[in-house]
């Protein structure tokens, strides 16, 4: 079971998420935040202090939102679809590429 990031984040990027995240695996998108699959631990604490109320349980996410589950391990696959485990995300990085899937959800 991982955390995900849902619609409700989209062109909003509170990013107060970051802030309470111990291990840094959320990353600033261009429009949205997504956290890193394997680098999250789960502690959940991103999700009780998201604004926007956006981050849920991979097994919790509503139905109509279930294409945000693949949304977020998208944006860390490589062009051969592996996916990278950059290392945790500070300010300094520059975003993470959007997946062209999240123009066709929104």
């Amino acid at each position: 079971m991982t955390l995900v990031i849902t619609s409700a984040c989209v062109d909003v990027k509170d990013g107060i998420c970051t802030t309470s995240c111990p291990v840094d695996c959320i990353y600033e998108g261009e429009r949205m935040y997504y956290i890193h699959p394997t680098e999250c631990i789960e502690c959940g604490m991103c999700e009780s202090i998201c604004p926007v109320d956006a981050i849920r349980y991979d097994d919790e996410v509503a139905p109509e939102e279930q294409a945000y589950v693949d949304l977020n391990v998208a944006a860390f696959r490589n062009a051969d679809g592996e996916v990278v485990e950059p290392g945790g995300w500070t300010r300094k990085n520059p975003p993470v590429a959007d997946p062209p899937e999240l123009a066709k959800l929104v």
